[in-house]
């Protein structure tokens, strides 16, 4: 299938997008160049804002019903920043030591409270967990949901509102849990799909490896979309698991998947380039930058929530 590119930037590692309807723009992280940016797929402008630390993620944010700006998770804690490009303010730390972890994976639940999965840097990892910040009736408060992962990726919620999904990608497993929104409780951990480990002689650009699940997006039908990084793929999952569709990348590493677009049903995908061999970019140029899928998938997205925050107080400026 064919590609377009969006936007004019390239990024070392993009992840995090998501569309907003409302300004007909794409959202996304750049988290090793430590910058968020947005884009007008109809026009190609893109901008860049530059950032004191590794984004994981982002969410837009709203207070009393109307827009206030935007969360982010940074290496050392969560953020509020009033307007694009505006001075941040840490809203919350997680209990972590950022010096061997920070935020990876992340967005807001559908009753307004922003998740975040963080990567584990040490040899073996292991130390990584799920945190959830919830801010809708004062100052900011962090749960930690689970922990003992290494990276954590992939998360997103079923139309339903009952079940979770994530996944901890070196485990090449995808996991599905119960999920009461309410209470914020949820059920024990089951795999949604376990994928085939690469054999220690794989080499990059060889065949024998279908990659691993880094970012997702869930459609309307609770269909899982999930980028199988080092995979040069796109799959499409059932809500059972099976896989429905595989959609070739023309990079190797795409990072997360975001259904979007006037209609919703347009596939973006951030991708990466850091630490990939030099062979490999050669090959393949379009490595780091935004991709849309040029034909329409056949069901759209959900749509991106917001963090909801009850007072957006500025609280440790930045």
């Amino acid at each position: 299938m064919a590609w377009n590119v969006v936007g004019s930037e390239v990024c070392e590692l993009g992840e995090s997008p998501f569309w907003q309807a409302g300004e007909q723009r794409l959202y996304w992280v750049d988290i090793a160049g430590r910058a968020a940016l947005r884009a007008d797929p109809a026009t190609g402008a893109t901008e860049r804002w530059p950032l004191p630390a590794e984004p994981g993620c982002m969410a837009p944010a709203r207070t009393a019903g109307q827009a206030s700006g935007w969360v982010l998770a940074l290496r050392d804690g969560i953020y509020r920043a009033p307007h694009w490009g505006g001075a941040l303010h840490r809203i919350a730390r997680l209990p972590y030591d950022p010096a061997h972890e920070r935020a990876n994976d992340g967005k807001c639940d559908p009753f307004g409270r922003f998740w975040v999965g963080t990567r584990d840097e040490r040899p073996g990892g292991g130390h990584a967990a799920m945190y959830c910040i919830d801010a809708r009736h004062g100052p900011a408060q962090v749960q930690t949901l689970w922990g003992g992962a290494s990276t954590l990726n992939g998360l997103g919620w079923s139309p339903d509102q009952r079940t979770l999904y994530s996944a901890d990608t070196p485990t090449h497993r995808i996991e599905a849990r119960d999920w009461d929104g309410e209470r914020n409780a949820l059920g024990p951990a089951r795999t949604l799909h376990q994928f085939a480990p690469k054999s220690v002689n794989w080499q990059p650009g060889t065949a024998g490896y279908g990659g691993r699940p880094d970012g997702a997006a869930v459609d309307v039908q609770g269909n899982y979309w999930c980028a199988m990084y080092e995979g040069a793929r796109v799959l499409q999952l059932s809500p059972a698991g099976a896989v429905l569709q595989s959609i070739a990348t023309p990079v190797a590493c795409p990072t997360m998947v975001c259904l979007g677009g006037p209609e919703g049903r347009t596939m973006f995908v951030t991708t990466a380039r850091q630490g990939r061999p030099e062979d490999e970019l050669a090959r393949t140029p379009l490595a780091g930058r935004v991709l849309a899928l040029a034909q329409p998938v056949d069901v759209p997205g959900l749509p991106v929530q917001a963090f909801e925050d009850a007072a957006a107080a500025a609280q440790e400026p930045v």
